[in-house]
């Protein structure tokens, strides 16, 4: 995904009836820092090599006497169910039947002979990259760890949720607006005794003040107008489990005390009765705000700051993370283009360069929604992410009738008429500009009806 000069290493197999290809291919590949290589011109050897071997990517010529690509890669498949490797078919059919055909049959990448070396190497890399990328998301996954990050402070910070997560204190999470506060409560509640009970999480920001002390506390029937029948608040509703606060700076002062003797007494009361109803629970607060300055100017009262503020958790800001800027980019490139079905596009250095330049107001959040507009083609170049004013622009809006998909496909065609305009024809220009491999955009032309001289001035 991440385009450098850096050769990111892996295990390569080629698979060729024609000696001169491997030949080539192999010393290129050499050349160029891959030294874990292996090939075979039979592909009746494929599937023994692949066992010893353990190739990462295969480079797979489709037509092969005695069994073609295709016969390989079910053959593969049959061999180790939990096949893993990844395919880059190289051949000369050009159809694009025969495109789609590799890539439903398990292929990752299509190139067609006569093949560019260059473009070969950028794809393997490309290839290497979201291979390793995902297996780090996997590992996370695995650990069910959501707080995604290698830089210092986001170490520390998961040492202190580890630490925090199964002890029964109160805790402040403090950070600024899409930090992932949110993301950080449901994981300590995860990691703890009380994962098995309800996790229950209320942004006081969000409820009307008018029925926030009902829904928090609950209330008896006949306790106000239009209260019919007996509702059980969210703190009874979250006994034995976790209640996530979220802006807590934005509860009402006069509700601010009946939650302090909430936390201090363990006890709720409900709206229209006297009698205090036991709750086991563990609060988990969320602010925006310094609640401590809050606390001198008057808008949040000091005592429950206070019985609050047992352990703070401090959340940096993505500006004060930018080590983390990266990973967390791709992470949701992935996520993005699983959701859509669609490709994973590269990322070349210089973006992700301008990533890590930008302040990220509104951070992880923010960067989130730059990833999927890249991914559905609204974030195509450079100057997307810069603010740069000749950025391409479109000058209508897809149909809002379409589905989704369709308004995608529309949106996606005027992109790339714009740019081959911009580009008067050029293939080379306009697949670089655009920050696709050039297949893929010859592919969209064919989809979109598009011919290159058809653009040229």
């Amino acid at each position: 995904m991440v385009t450098e000069n850096k050769v990111l290493q892996g295990k390569i197999l080629i698979v060729d009836d024609e000696p001169d290809n491997i030949a080539l291919l192999s010393q290129t590949l050499k050349g160029v820092g891959y030294t874990s290589l292996r090939s075979t011109n039979d592909p009746r050897e494929v599937c023994s090599v692949y066992e010893e071997f353990k190739p990462d990517l295969i480079l797979l010529d489709l037509n092969m006497p005695h069994m073609d690509g295709f016969q390989v890669m079910k053959k593969l498949k049959q061999v180790d169910p939990n096949f893993s490797a990844l395919i880059l078919v190289l051949t000369a059919y050009q159809e694009y039947e025969t495109r789609m055909r590799a890539l439903e049959s398990g292929a990752q990448e299509f190139l067609t002979k006569p093949i560019d070396l260059a473009e070969v190497i950028c794809r393997i890399q490309i290839m290497l990259e979201v291979k390793q990328l995902r297996s780090d998301i996997a590992a996370i996954d695995k650990e069910e760890n959501p707080i995604i990050g290698k830089s210092p402070s986001i170490v520390r910070l998961r040492e202190v949720i580890h630490t925090v997560s199964n002890s029964n204190t109160d805790v402040l999470i403090q950070g600024e607006t899409g930090t992932g506060k949110d993301l950080v409560a449901g994981y300590m509640h995860k990691l703890s005794d009380r994962k098995n009970k309800k996790f229950v999480a209320i942004n006081c920001g969000a409820m009307p003040e008018s029925i926030i002390e009902s829904e928090l506390f609950g209330h008896e029937a006949g306790a106000f107008t239009g209260a019919n029948t007996r509702r059980i608040g969210k703190f009874e509703y979250a006994d034995g489990g976790t209640v996530f606060l979220d802006e807590i700076e934005s509860m009402p002062i006069d509700l601010q005390v009946k939650f302090l003797r909430v936390l201090q007494e363990r006890t709720v009361e409900r709206l229209g009765s006297n009698e205090p109803i036991p709750i086991d629970m563990r609060v988990i607060a969320a602010t925006k705000v310094n609640l401590k300055e809050a606390g001198d100017k008057g808008t949040f009262r000091q005592d429950l700051y206070y019985r609050l503020n047992v352990v703070q958790i401090d959340l940096p800001p993505l500006r004060e993370r930018k080590d983390d800027i990266s990973l967390l980019f791709q992470h949701f490139v992935l996520q993005a283009c699983s959701r859509h079905s669609l490709p994973v596009p590269s990322l070349p250095k210089e973006l992700i360069d301008q990533l890590i330049g930008r302040t990220w107001e509104g951070n992880i959040r923010e960067l989130k929604n730059e990833s999927e507009k890249y991914v559905l083609g609204m974030g195509m170049g450079i100057s997307d992410f810069t603010g740069v004013a000749n950025k391409p622009s479109i000058e209508s809006t897809p149909d809002s009738t379409l589905s989704l998909n369709e308004r995608m496909n529309e949106f996606e065609k005027k992109i790339i008429e714009k740019e081959l305009r911009q580009q008067t024809g050029s293939i080379k220009n306009t697949h670089t500009a655009l920050g696709i491999p050039r297949q893929t955009l010859v592919d969209k032309m064919k989809k979109y009806g598009f011919d290159k001289n058809d653009f040229r001035s």
